[in-house]
């Protein structure tokens, strides 16, 4: 294991130097000053790292909205009726400061856009240009889960770099060659001594021993799918969501999108656009008919995808990095802890 030490005085001026060679993205405190974002910095801005973000930075990769293609139907062009794919930015970029399990989530995400059949160009372009420093989550939120989902506060599986907050300095652990080369760029380059790898272990293990939520699905696996679509406890539920899709735009690992066509005149453009299966339009027939009418019907079915189908076709383990955005804000308070125990029980 290789680790590099940074000390904190020198890290504004390694963030700034790395920007010959990359453009720089981070959480970044809203204007009300209670809750942070994913965008990129401007000039001389500084991550905030001590605060998490309400939304994962899953749209730094793949964008709540996207330009998917340009077109026009005049007549009189060249190109008239011509799909053109629109000017995009693929340069380097650093992403700084994720968590380990929002990392892990494109993991699961690269297994619906990134497949050996199907390839989504402009996601596996975002994602092979992007370098992810990770920083590890000393303090677990009460509603983190992470550790039963095969990820952790100090997970490095989605990482390029950890960087792991010992007070005065960052211990950086080298996970990648990508990641090794963001650290020279930015002139971090000192070894941190032979102890840091123990630090970095006697962290983890505390962090660890702090995550006091935990959920079990070893179960589900071994159960029929119509064993649990037909189980009567969907109702209770299902009983209290509104259907705002709160849940599906938080989770980072969620992947379902629609696409449409915008026109103007002769021009136009073709959007792909996050979708969630909770809205009573996401399954809607053209023919008028909607196999996924009622609540339950679409309760049912985001956390049958997310702990019993992903499972049964990947065997990888579920759908979900348990960061805990949706128990956290889902406003009628429904747990998918809860809903997996029932279903594992």
């Amino acid at each position: 294991m290789k680790v590099i030490k940074i000390d904190k005085k020198t890290w504004a001026a390694g963030l700034e130097k790395s920007r010959s060679g990359y453009k720089l993205f981070g959480p970044v405190k809203e204007k009300d000053k209670s809750f942070a974002i994913f965008k990129k910095l401007g000039e001389k801005q500084m991550p905030d790292l001590k605060i998490e973000t309400r939304l994962s930075p899953k749209s730094l990769i793949y964008p709540q909205a996207e330009v998917m293609f340009e077109y026009n139907t005049d007549a009189t062009k060249d190109d008239c009726n011509l799909m053109k794919t629109p000017e995009k930015d693929y340069s380097p970029r650093a992403i700084i400061g994720i968590t380990p399990y929002d990392a892990a989530a494109f993991l699961i995400l690269k297994k619906n856009f990134d497949t050996p059949e199907y390839k989504d160009p402009y996601w596996c372009k975002s994602f092979e240009a992007s370098t992810f420093i990770g920083l590890a989550v000393n303090e677990p939120d009460s509603t983190d889960f992470s550790t039963s989902t095969k990820t952790g506060p100090f997970d490095t599986s989605g990482l390029d770099v950890l960087l792991v907050d010992t007070g005065d300095d960052y211990l950086a652990q080298v996970v990648t060659p990508k990641g090794e080369k963001y650290l020279k760029t930015a002139g971090w380059e000192a070894g941190a001594g032979g102890d840091a790898a123990n630090k970095i272990e006697e962290m983890k293990k505390a962090a660890e021993a702090k995550i006091s939520s935990h959920i079990s699905f070893e179960n589900i696996k071994n159960k029929s799918i119509l064993e649990l679509y037909e189980a009567d406890f969907w109702d209770d539920i299902s009983f209290a969501c509104i259907n705002c899709g709160t849940c599906t735009y938080v989770c980072p690992t969620c992947w379902c999108f629609d696409i449409q066509d915008e026109n103007k005149g002769n021009k136009g453009k073709r959007h792909k656009n996050w979708d969630s299966c909770m809205f009573p339009i996401f399954t809607l027939h053209t023919t008028g008919h909607n196999p996924r009418e009622t609540k339950l019907q679409r309760v049912r079915q985001r956390f049958m995808h997310k702990l019993k189908y992903f499972m049964d076709k990947y065997n990888d383990g579920i759908m979900c990095v348990g960061c805990g955005r949706c128990v956290r804000l889902c406003p009628v308070n429904i747990d998918i802890r809860t809903v997996c125990k029932t279903m594992n029980s």
